[in-house]
Protein backbone atom coordinates (compact mmCIF):
# COMPACT_ATOMS: atom_id res chain seq x y z
CA UNK A 1 0.00 0.00 0.00
CA UNK A 2 1.08 3.74 -0.57
CA UNK A 3 1.87 6.03 1.78
CA UNK A 4 -0.33 7.98 3.28
CA UNK A 5 -1.89 10.71 1.60
CA UNK A 6 -1.94 13.93 3.75
CA UNK A 7 -5.19 16.55 3.56
CA UNK A 8 -5.62 19.48 5.29
CA UNK A 9 -8.83 20.66 6.09
CA UNK A 10 -10.19 24.28 6.30
CA UNK A 11 -12.81 24.98 8.94
CA UNK A 12 -14.90 22.27 11.28
CA UNK A 13 -18.25 23.47 10.84
CA UNK A 14 -21.08 20.79 9.92
CA UNK A 15 -19.46 19.33 6.70
CA UNK A 16 -16.20 19.18 7.90
CA UNK A 17 -17.75 17.23 11.10
CA UNK A 18 -19.29 15.06 7.95
CA UNK A 19 -15.42 14.49 6.71
CA UNK A 20 -14.46 13.69 9.92
CA UNK A 21 -16.76 11.21 11.06
CA UNK A 22 -17.07 9.56 7.59
CA UNK A 23 -13.40 8.83 7.39
CA UNK A 24 -12.71 7.68 10.92
CA UNK A 25 -15.89 5.80 10.37
CA UNK A 26 -14.39 3.89 7.11
CA UNK A 27 -10.83 3.93 7.46
CA UNK A 28 -9.94 1.09 6.28
CA UNK A 29 -12.98 0.68 3.38
CA UNK A 30 -11.34 3.90 2.27
CA UNK A 31 -7.69 3.03 2.40
CA UNK A 32 -9.20 0.14 0.29
CA UNK A 33 -10.70 1.62 -2.13
CA UNK A 34 -7.92 4.39 -2.49
CA UNK A 35 -4.64 2.23 -2.28
CA UNK A 36 -3.39 4.34 0.66
CA UNK A 37 -4.40 5.48 3.76
CA UNK A 38 -5.82 9.21 3.98
CA UNK A 39 -4.47 11.22 6.71
CA UNK A 40 -6.09 14.46 7.96
CA UNK A 41 -2.80 16.01 8.92
CA UNK A 42 -3.84 19.40 9.87
CA UNK A 43 -7.40 21.70 9.93
CA UNK A 44 -7.97 25.35 9.75
CA UNK A 45 -9.87 26.47 12.83
CA UNK A 46 -10.87 29.89 14.39
CA UNK A 47 -10.63 28.88 18.11
CA UNK A 48 -8.28 25.82 18.85
CA UNK A 49 -10.20 24.90 22.33
CA UNK A 50 -13.76 25.24 21.30
CA UNK A 51 -15.86 22.31 21.99
CA UNK A 52 -16.19 20.00 19.02
CA UNK A 53 -18.89 17.33 18.26
CA UNK A 54 -16.41 15.10 16.92
CA UNK A 55 -12.64 14.71 19.01
CA UNK A 56 -10.00 15.92 16.90
CA UNK A 57 -6.48 16.06 18.27
CA UNK A 58 -5.09 19.28 19.07
CA UNK A 59 -1.94 19.41 17.51
CA UNK A 60 -3.17 19.24 14.20
CA UNK A 61 -5.33 21.96 14.94
CA UNK A 62 -4.00 25.79 13.37
CA UNK A 63 -5.14 29.06 13.21
CA UNK A 64 -2.96 29.88 10.53
CA UNK A 65 -3.63 29.46 6.83
CA UNK A 66 0.53 29.32 6.28
CA UNK A 67 1.13 26.33 8.32
CA UNK A 68 -1.19 24.33 5.63
CA UNK A 69 -0.44 25.88 1.94
CA UNK A 70 3.24 25.84 3.28
CA UNK A 71 3.77 22.26 3.98
CA UNK A 72 4.94 20.44 1.23
CA UNK A 73 3.32 17.32 2.53
CA UNK A 74 -0.18 18.27 2.35
CA UNK A 75 -1.30 17.30 -1.22
CA UNK A 76 -4.84 17.93 -0.59
CA UNK A 77 -7.23 21.15 0.60
CA UNK A 78 -10.09 20.67 1.72
CA UNK A 79 -12.47 23.99 1.93
CA UNK A 80 -14.83 23.85 3.97
CA UNK A 81 -15.01 27.74 5.60
CA UNK A 82 -17.85 29.06 2.61
CA UNK A 83 -18.49 32.27 1.82
CA UNK A 84 -16.27 34.10 -0.87
CA UNK A 85 -13.59 35.37 1.14
CA UNK A 86 -10.92 34.47 2.94
CA UNK A 87 -12.22 30.92 1.30
CA UNK A 88 -11.12 32.27 -2.65
CA UNK A 89 -7.82 33.46 -1.55
CA UNK A 90 -7.19 30.16 0.46
CA UNK A 91 -8.20 28.07 -2.55
CA UNK A 92 -6.20 30.01 -4.95
CA UNK A 93 -3.14 29.91 -2.94
CA UNK A 94 -3.40 26.36 -2.62
CA UNK A 95 -3.70 25.61 -6.55
CA UNK A 96 -0.62 28.19 -7.06
CA UNK A 97 1.63 25.69 -4.40
CA UNK A 98 0.68 22.92 -6.56
CA UNK A 99 -1.82 21.31 -3.96
CA UNK A 100 -5.77 19.38 -5.33
CA UNK A 101 -8.33 21.31 -3.75
CA UNK A 102 -11.47 20.25 -2.93
CA UNK A 103 -14.47 22.70 -1.69
CA UNK A 104 -18.04 22.88 -1.06
CA UNK A 105 -18.10 26.24 -1.61
CA UNK A 106 -21.20 27.11 -4.01
CA UNK A 107 -20.25 31.42 -3.52
CA UNK A 108 -16.72 30.63 -4.61
CA UNK A 109 -17.37 28.40 -7.41
CA UNK A 110 -20.58 30.12 -9.01
CA UNK A 111 -18.29 33.31 -8.94
CA UNK A 112 -15.09 31.88 -9.94
CA UNK A 113 -15.32 28.32 -11.34
CA UNK A 114 -13.56 29.16 -14.70
CA UNK A 115 -10.63 31.12 -13.74
CA UNK A 116 -9.97 28.56 -10.43
CA UNK A 117 -10.21 25.31 -13.16
CA UNK A 118 -7.86 26.95 -15.27
CA UNK A 119 -5.62 28.21 -12.75
CA UNK A 120 -5.85 24.38 -11.63
CA UNK A 121 -5.42 22.99 -15.41
CA UNK A 122 -2.00 25.64 -15.90
CA UNK A 123 -0.63 24.30 -11.99
CA UNK A 124 -1.44 20.34 -13.00
CA UNK A 125 -4.22 19.92 -10.07
CA UNK A 126 -7.25 18.64 -9.59
CA UNK A 127 -10.43 21.51 -8.45
CA UNK A 128 -13.29 19.16 -7.21
CA UNK A 129 -16.43 20.97 -5.90
CA UNK A 130 -18.97 17.81 -6.35
CA UNK A 131 -20.76 19.16 -2.56
CA UNK A 132 -21.35 22.64 -4.04
CA UNK A 133 -24.73 21.33 -5.42
CA UNK A 134 -27.26 18.74 -4.10
CA UNK A 135 -25.28 17.69 -1.07
CA UNK A 136 -24.96 13.53 -1.23
CA UNK A 137 -26.29 13.57 -4.64
CA UNK A 138 -23.26 12.89 -7.29
CA UNK A 139 -24.63 15.69 -9.97
CA UNK A 140 -21.34 17.00 -10.58
CA UNK A 141 -19.70 14.07 -11.34
CA UNK A 142 -22.48 12.35 -13.16
CA UNK A 143 -23.10 16.08 -15.87
CA UNK A 144 -18.92 15.77 -15.82
CA UNK A 145 -18.20 12.50 -16.78
CA UNK A 146 -20.95 9.61 -16.90
CA UNK A 147 -23.11 12.21 -19.41
CA UNK A 148 -19.82 13.33 -20.74
CA UNK A 149 -20.96 12.11 -24.43
CA UNK A 150 -24.37 13.86 -24.42
CA UNK A 151 -25.72 17.05 -25.50
CA UNK A 152 -27.51 18.64 -22.49
CA UNK A 153 -30.85 20.58 -23.04
CA UNK A 154 -32.21 21.07 -19.94
CA UNK A 155 -31.52 20.71 -16.52
CA UNK A 156 -34.22 21.91 -14.30
CA UNK A 157 -34.30 20.63 -10.74
CA UNK A 158 -35.13 21.33 -6.43
CA UNK A 159 -32.23 22.62 -5.40
CA UNK A 160 -32.45 24.03 -2.31
CA UNK A 161 -33.64 22.37 0.63
CA UNK A 162 -34.88 24.63 2.48
CA UNK A 163 -37.68 25.55 0.05
CA UNK A 164 -38.53 22.20 -0.38
CA UNK A 165 -39.17 21.58 2.94
CA UNK A 166 -40.98 25.33 3.94
CA UNK A 167 -42.96 24.56 0.83
CA UNK A 168 -44.10 20.98 1.60
CA UNK A 169 -45.23 22.22 5.07
CA UNK A 170 -47.69 24.73 3.49
CA UNK A 171 -49.32 22.29 0.77
CA UNK A 172 -49.11 18.82 2.79
CA UNK A 173 -50.00 20.48 6.26
CA UNK A 174 -51.10 23.99 5.55
CA UNK A 175 -49.10 25.73 7.54
CA UNK A 176 -48.63 29.19 6.99
CA UNK A 177 -45.29 30.52 5.38
CA UNK A 178 -43.77 32.38 8.62
CA UNK A 179 -45.00 29.10 10.67
CA UNK A 180 -43.09 26.71 8.25
CA UNK A 181 -39.82 28.66 8.14
CA UNK A 182 -40.12 28.42 11.82
CA UNK A 183 -40.07 24.76 11.67
CA UNK A 184 -37.12 25.03 9.10
CA UNK A 185 -35.30 26.56 11.27
CA UNK A 186 -36.14 24.52 14.71
CA UNK A 187 -35.08 21.39 12.28
CA UNK A 188 -31.85 22.75 11.12
CA UNK A 189 -32.33 23.70 7.26
CA UNK A 190 -32.78 27.12 7.62
CA UNK A 191 -30.39 29.71 8.97
CA UNK A 192 -31.37 32.37 11.80
CA UNK A 193 -31.15 34.82 8.52
CA UNK A 194 -33.08 32.38 5.85
CA UNK A 195 -32.56 35.53 3.55
CA UNK A 196 -30.38 33.57 1.22
CA UNK A 197 -32.53 30.49 0.85
CA UNK A 198 -36.07 32.05 0.37
CA UNK A 199 -34.95 34.94 -1.60
CA UNK A 200 -33.60 32.41 -4.14
CA UNK A 201 -30.21 33.49 -3.94
CA UNK A 202 -28.70 30.11 -2.86
CA UNK A 203 -30.36 28.24 -5.71
CA UNK A 204 -28.69 30.95 -7.99
CA UNK A 205 -25.39 30.11 -7.12
CA UNK A 206 -26.16 26.28 -7.75
CA UNK A 207 -27.84 26.60 -11.08
CA UNK A 208 -24.38 29.18 -11.85
CA UNK A 209 -22.50 26.05 -11.60
CA UNK A 210 -24.70 23.55 -12.88
CA UNK A 211 -24.82 25.80 -16.16
CA UNK A 212 -21.18 25.91 -16.53
CA UNK A 213 -21.03 22.27 -15.95
CA UNK A 214 -23.50 21.16 -18.66
CA UNK A 215 -23.49 24.06 -20.95
CA UNK A 216 -19.86 25.47 -20.46
CA UNK A 217 -20.63 29.46 -19.60
CA UNK A 218 -19.84 30.76 -16.78
CA UNK A 219 -23.41 33.82 -15.89
CA UNK A 220 -22.82 35.24 -12.61
CA UNK A 221 -25.49 34.22 -10.37
CA UNK A 222 -26.47 37.69 -10.06
CA UNK A 223 -27.48 37.53 -13.76
CA UNK A 224 -29.66 34.80 -13.25
CA UNK A 225 -33.19 36.27 -12.80
CA UNK A 226 -34.50 34.84 -9.69
CA UNK A 227 -37.70 35.03 -7.44
CA UNK A 228 -38.10 33.60 -3.46
CA UNK A 229 -40.99 31.68 -2.19
CA UNK A 230 -42.06 34.87 0.37
CA UNK A 231 -44.94 36.04 -2.19
CA UNK A 232 -46.17 32.02 -2.28
CA UNK A 233 -49.85 32.05 -0.74
CA UNK A 234 -51.89 29.64 0.84
CA UNK A 235 -54.44 30.35 -1.71
CA UNK A 236 -52.03 30.29 -4.60
CA UNK A 237 -51.26 26.81 -3.10
CA UNK A 238 -54.81 25.25 -2.87
CA UNK A 239 -55.86 26.84 -6.33
CA UNK A 240 -52.67 24.72 -8.15
CA UNK A 241 -53.69 21.87 -6.37
CA UNK A 242 -57.53 22.30 -7.82
CA UNK A 243 -55.53 22.14 -11.41
CA UNK A 244 -53.74 19.69 -10.68
CA UNK A 245 -50.18 21.31 -10.26
CA UNK A 246 -48.06 21.66 -7.08
CA UNK A 247 -45.99 24.64 -6.45
CA UNK A 248 -41.83 24.33 -6.55
CA UNK A 249 -38.98 26.51 -6.59
CA UNK A 250 -37.19 25.28 -9.66
CA UNK A 251 -33.74 26.44 -11.09
CA UNK A 252 -34.06 26.12 -15.07
CA UNK A 253 -31.70 26.33 -17.50
CA UNK A 254 -32.84 25.35 -20.90
CA UNK A 255 -30.85 25.64 -24.17
CA UNK A 256 -32.71 26.07 -27.40
CA UNK A 257 -31.88 28.11 -30.91
CA UNK A 258 -28.57 29.37 -29.73
CA UNK A 259 -29.94 30.33 -26.36
CA UNK A 260 -29.64 29.90 -22.73
CA UNK A 261 -33.34 30.31 -20.33
CA UNK A 262 -31.96 30.36 -17.21
CA UNK A 263 -33.78 31.36 -14.01
CA UNK A 264 -34.91 30.50 -10.67
CA UNK A 265 -38.39 30.97 -9.85
CA UNK A 266 -41.47 29.28 -8.09
CA UNK A 267 -43.69 27.40 -10.63
CA UNK A 268 -46.24 24.85 -10.97
CA UNK A 269 -45.32 21.19 -11.44
CA UNK A 270 -48.01 19.02 -12.88
CA UNK A 271 -48.30 16.08 -10.29
CA UNK A 272 -47.80 13.54 -12.78
CA UNK A 273 -44.52 14.36 -12.99
CA UNK A 274 -41.85 13.10 -10.56
CA UNK A 275 -40.66 16.62 -9.30
CA UNK A 276 -43.80 16.88 -8.09
CA UNK A 277 -43.41 14.07 -5.92
CA UNK A 278 -40.16 15.50 -3.76
CA UNK A 279 -40.98 16.43 -0.57
CA UNK A 280 -39.58 18.05 2.89
CA UNK A 281 -35.84 19.25 2.55
CA UNK A 282 -34.95 16.61 -0.19
CA UNK A 283 -33.61 17.86 -3.64
CA UNK A 284 -34.32 16.07 -7.16
CA UNK A 285 -32.46 17.09 -10.70
CA UNK A 286 -34.45 16.55 -13.80
CA UNK A 287 -32.14 16.20 -17.13
CA UNK A 288 -32.40 15.98 -20.78
CA UNK A 289 -29.82 14.73 -22.81
CA UNK A 290 -29.65 13.96 -26.48
CA UNK A 291 -28.46 10.19 -26.04
CA UNK A 292 -29.67 9.59 -22.53
CA UNK A 293 -33.28 11.30 -23.05
CA UNK A 294 -34.74 12.03 -19.57
CA UNK A 295 -33.97 10.74 -16.19
CA UNK A 296 -33.73 12.38 -12.91
CA UNK A 297 -31.45 11.94 -9.90
CA UNK A 298 -33.09 12.66 -6.36
CA UNK A 299 -31.36 12.85 -2.58
CA UNK A 300 -30.48 14.83 0.27
CA UNK A 301 -29.49 17.79 -0.51
CA UNK A 302 -28.00 19.31 2.66
CA UNK A 303 -26.37 18.26 6.19
CA UNK A 304 -23.04 17.24 7.89
CA UNK A 305 -23.15 13.45 6.20
CA UNK A 306 -25.11 13.44 2.53
CA UNK A 307 -22.58 16.31 1.85
CA UNK A 308 -19.66 15.58 4.12
CA UNK A 309 -20.03 12.14 1.66
CA UNK A 310 -19.70 14.00 -1.48
CA UNK A 311 -16.87 16.15 -0.25
CA UNK A 312 -14.78 12.65 0.54
CA UNK A 313 -15.76 11.33 -2.44
CA UNK A 314 -13.99 14.13 -3.97
CA UNK A 315 -10.99 13.26 -1.83
CA UNK A 316 -10.84 10.21 -2.65
CA UNK A 317 -11.35 9.86 -6.31
CA UNK A 318 -8.09 12.54 -6.07
CA UNK A 319 -6.07 10.14 -4.18
CA UNK A 320 -6.51 7.19 -6.34
CA UNK A 321 -5.13 9.38 -9.10
CA UNK A 322 -2.06 9.72 -7.40
CA UNK A 323 1.19 10.65 -8.31
CA UNK A 324 -0.69 10.37 -11.37
CA UNK A 325 -0.84 14.05 -13.25
CA UNK A 326 -3.94 15.58 -13.83
CA UNK A 327 -3.56 17.92 -16.56
CA UNK A 328 -4.85 15.83 -19.34
CA UNK A 329 -7.89 13.85 -17.45
CA UNK A 330 -11.32 13.54 -19.17
CA UNK A 331 -14.22 15.37 -18.19
CA UNK A 332 -17.10 17.01 -19.78
CA UNK A 333 -15.58 20.43 -19.79
CA UNK A 334 -12.69 19.29 -21.78
CA UNK A 335 -15.12 18.86 -24.84
CA UNK A 336 -16.87 22.48 -25.20
CA UNK A 337 -15.85 24.25 -28.17
CA UNK A 338 -16.50 27.94 -29.12
CA UNK A 339 -19.73 27.08 -29.45
CA UNK A 340 -20.60 26.99 -25.93
CA UNK A 341 -19.32 30.74 -26.21
CA UNK A 342 -21.58 32.02 -28.72
CA UNK A 343 -24.80 30.91 -25.92
CA UNK A 344 -26.87 33.90 -25.51
CA UNK A 345 -27.56 33.98 -21.93
CA UNK A 346 -32.02 34.71 -22.25
CA UNK A 347 -32.75 34.85 -18.28
CA UNK A 348 -36.43 34.05 -18.17
CA UNK A 349 -37.40 33.78 -21.70
CA UNK A 350 -40.33 32.48 -22.48
CA UNK A 351 -42.63 30.16 -20.41
CA UNK A 352 -46.54 29.29 -19.72
CA UNK A 353 -47.44 31.13 -16.47
CA UNK A 354 -50.55 31.20 -13.77
CA UNK A 355 -51.99 34.46 -12.78
CA UNK A 356 -53.85 35.12 -10.40
CA UNK A 357 -55.66 38.06 -10.13
CA UNK A 358 -58.48 39.88 -8.30
CA UNK A 359 -61.15 41.40 -9.34
CA UNK A 360 -64.96 42.65 -9.93
CA UNK A 361 -67.72 40.55 -10.33
CA UNK A 362 -69.08 41.72 -12.93
CA UNK A 363 -70.20 41.08 -16.93
CA UNK A 364 -67.54 41.59 -19.21
CA UNK A 365 -64.24 41.99 -16.78
CA UNK A 366 -62.72 38.72 -18.68
CA UNK A 367 -63.42 39.81 -22.16
CA UNK A 368 -61.45 43.32 -21.55
CA UNK A 369 -58.64 41.18 -19.46
CA UNK A 370 -58.58 38.80 -22.64
CA UNK A 371 -58.61 41.34 -25.10
CA UNK A 372 -55.59 43.34 -23.97
CA UNK A 373 -53.76 39.97 -23.67
CA UNK A 374 -54.77 38.85 -27.15
CA UNK A 375 -53.05 42.59 -27.85
CA UNK A 376 -49.75 41.16 -27.16
CA UNK A 377 -49.63 37.71 -28.17
CA UNK A 378 -50.79 36.42 -24.92
CA UNK A 379 -52.78 33.24 -25.50
CA UNK A 380 -54.98 31.29 -22.73
CA UNK A 381 -54.98 28.14 -22.16
CA UNK A 382 -57.30 27.92 -19.23
CA UNK A 383 -59.52 29.98 -17.02
CA UNK A 384 -61.10 29.28 -13.85
CA UNK A 385 -63.28 31.92 -11.31
CA UNK A 386 -64.02 31.97 -8.21
CA UNK A 387 -66.83 33.46 -5.93
CA UNK A 388 -70.52 34.87 -6.56
CA UNK A 389 -71.96 37.45 -5.24
CA UNK A 390 -69.03 39.01 -4.28
CA UNK A 391 -67.50 42.42 -4.93
CA UNK A 392 -63.89 41.41 -5.44
CA UNK A 393 -62.99 37.57 -6.70
CA UNK A 394 -60.33 35.23 -7.76
CA UNK A 395 -59.90 35.02 -11.73
CA UNK A 396 -57.34 32.47 -12.63
CA UNK A 397 -55.47 32.55 -15.81
CA UNK A 398 -53.42 29.64 -17.41
CA UNK A 399 -51.44 30.99 -20.61
CA UNK A 400 -50.15 29.12 -23.33
CA UNK A 401 -46.16 30.16 -23.80
CA UNK A 402 -45.24 33.72 -24.03
CA UNK A 403 -41.85 36.02 -23.71
CA UNK A 404 -41.94 37.06 -20.46
CA UNK A 405 -41.31 40.75 -21.46
CA UNK A 406 -44.78 41.13 -23.77
CA UNK A 407 -46.76 39.39 -20.54
CA UNK A 408 -45.59 42.27 -18.32
CA UNK A 409 -46.31 44.85 -20.41
CA UNK A 410 -50.08 43.49 -20.34
CA UNK A 411 -50.43 43.15 -17.29
CA UNK A 412 -48.51 46.35 -16.10
CA UNK A 413 -51.98 47.65 -19.11
CA UNK A 414 -54.50 45.41 -17.10
CA UNK A 415 -53.00 46.87 -13.87
CA UNK A 416 -54.36 50.03 -14.41
CA UNK A 417 -58.07 48.84 -14.82
CA UNK A 418 -60.00 49.70 -12.37
CA UNK A 419 -62.07 46.49 -12.41
CA UNK A 420 -58.79 44.95 -11.33
CA UNK A 421 -58.07 45.00 -7.67
CA UNK A 422 -54.47 43.45 -7.85
CA UNK A 423 -52.29 41.01 -10.05
CA UNK A 424 -52.13 38.68 -6.98
CA UNK A 425 -49.87 36.08 -8.10
CA UNK A 426 -47.65 35.30 -11.76
CA UNK A 427 -46.35 32.00 -11.34
CA UNK A 428 -44.46 29.82 -14.00
CA UNK A 429 -45.78 26.52 -15.34
CA UNK A 430 -42.83 24.35 -15.80
CA UNK A 431 -43.20 22.49 -19.23
CA UNK A 432 -40.08 19.89 -19.41
CA UNK A 433 -40.95 19.61 -23.40
CA UNK A 434 -38.60 23.09 -23.69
Amino acid sequence: MKESIKVALLGMGNVGIGVWEILDRHYHRISRCVGAPIEIKKVLVRDIYKNRKVSVPTDILTTSFDDIVNDPEIQIVVELIGGLNPAYEYIKKSIQNKKCVVTANKAVISHYGRELMDLARYNGVELRFEGSVGGGIPIINTLNNSLAANEIDAIVGIINGTTNYILTQMTKWGKDFNTALKMAQEMGYAEADPSSDVDGEDAAFKLSILAFIAFGVQVSPQDIPREGITRISDKDIQYAAQLGYTIKLLATAKKYNGKLDIHVHPALVHNNHPLAAVNDEFNALFIKGDAIGEFMMYGKGAGTLPTGSAVMGDIMDIAAAMPNAFSNRLNRLNGFDETSEKLQINGEGSGEYYIRLEVADRPGVLGKISTVLGNYGVSIASVVQHGRGENVVPLILITHRVERNLLNQALEEIRKFDVVDEIASILRVESFSG
